[in-house]
């Protein structure tokens, strides 16, 4: 796989606001990592799982413990 960036748009699972994130595909199975909400500020978790060389599936949580 390449080093290629991936420009996702994802939707924050708290305040269901839209914003761009790069990843960098893995080769690993899977990968996960905590980013936060560039909106609201808090933390949402990221999964990515590189499918082929021309796809990347991302998935995002929310964290926990940090509802209202």
């Amino acid at each position: 796989m390449n080093n290629t960036l991936f420009d996702k748009t994802i939707t924050c699972p708290y305040c269901w606001e839209s914003f761009s994130i790069f990843i960098e595909p893995s080769s690993e199975t899977g990968e996960s990592y905590i980013e936060d909400c560039y909106v609201c500020c808090r933390p949402i978790e990221i999964y990515i799982a590189s499918k082929n060389d021309e796809s990347v599936d991302v998935r995002i949580n929310r964290v926990e413990g940090n509802e209202f």
